[in-house]
C-alpha cells in the first residue's frame, strides 16, 4: 500500500522529504511531481527498483530512461560534455527538457541504451525534485508516468494513488501538475559540429534555447 505524503509544492515540508527519501533508499519506486508531469523515480543503482520501474512503465530496456539531476555540474558527472554541449546545457537548466548525451561510466551499463550507450539527463526545476535531491545526495532514475496503452501522463496524485497503490512505496502529492512532458533534445548530434536534434516537442521553449 503506497504512503501518500501532501507537500507545499513550492515549500515541500522537510519532514515528508526525509520520509520520502528513505523510502528511495529502501529500493521503493515513488511517484513524485516535477515541473512537467509527475514522473515515476527509483535509485540508480538498484537493479529490482530499476526493473519495476520498467514493468509499471510497461517499458524494455531499448526505451530512454532519465536521471534526475540537483544541477548542471551533477549532470556532467554522468555524460560526456564537449564545451557547445555545455552552452546550451547551461541556457535550458533548470527547465522542463531533457537531454540525450553520452553516457559516462558513472552510469550502470544496464540503465543506457543498449546500443547507443547514450542517457537522458535533466535538471527539473522543481522544489520539490530538489529537496528530496539534496537529501539523497545522488540523482534518480526517472520516466514521466505515462501508463501503458494511455496517450497521456497522469497529473492527478489520488489517481495515481488509487491505480498504482500496490505498485508505489509513495505518492508525494504536490496538487494537480502540467500533463505535457518535457521537450527532448537529442546532443549527441551537435558533435563534429552538428545541431541538436529535436526528438520531441514538449513543455520546454525552443526559443529559449535559439531551436525554435
Amino acid at each position: 500500500m503506497a504512503q501518500y505524503f501532501e507537500v507545499h509544492p513550492e515549500n515541500p515540508q522537510p519532514r515528508l522529504l526525509k520520509q520520502a527519501a528513505s523510502l528511495l533508499q529502501q529500493g521503493q519506486v515513488l511517484a513524485i511531481p516535477t515541473d512537467s508531469s509527475y514522473a515515476l523515480v527509483c535509485p540508480l543503482d538498484d537493479k529490482a527498483a530499476v526493473e519495476r520501474l520498467r514493468r509499471i512503465r510497461g517499458v524494455d530496456d531499448k526505451h530512454l530512461l532519465t536521471l534526475l539531476c540537483k544541477d548542471l555540474s551533477e549532470l556532467a558527472s554522468y555524460a560526456r560534455v564537449d564545451n557547445r554541449q555545455f552552452r546550451l546545457l547551461k541556457q535550458a537548466t533548470p527547465g522542463p527538457y531533457t537531454f540525450v548525451l553520452e553516457a559516462s561510466k558513472e552510469v550502470p551499463r544496464r540503465i543506457s541504451h543498449p546500443q547507443r550507450k547514450t542517457i537522458g539527463l535533466r535538471v527539473p526545476d522543481s522544489p520539490v525534485v530538489q529537496g528530496l535531491l539534496d537529501m539523497l545526495g545522488a540523482p534518480l532514475l526517472a520516466s514521466t508516468l505515462i501508463l501503458p496503452d494511455e496517450p497521456d501522463p497522469l497529473s492527478d496524485p489520488e489517481e495515481i494513488r488509487q491505480r498504482l497503490q500496490k505498485d508505489l512505496g509513495a505518492v508525494i502529492d504536490a496538487g494537480t501538475v502540467a500533463i505535457k512532458p518535457t521537450t527532448v533534445l537529442d546532443l549527441t548530434s551537435m558533435e563534429g559540429g552538428g545541431s541538436a536534434t529535436v526528438l520531441r516537442q514538449g513543455q520546454g521553449d525552443l526559443a529559449r534555447l535559439g531551436l525554435a
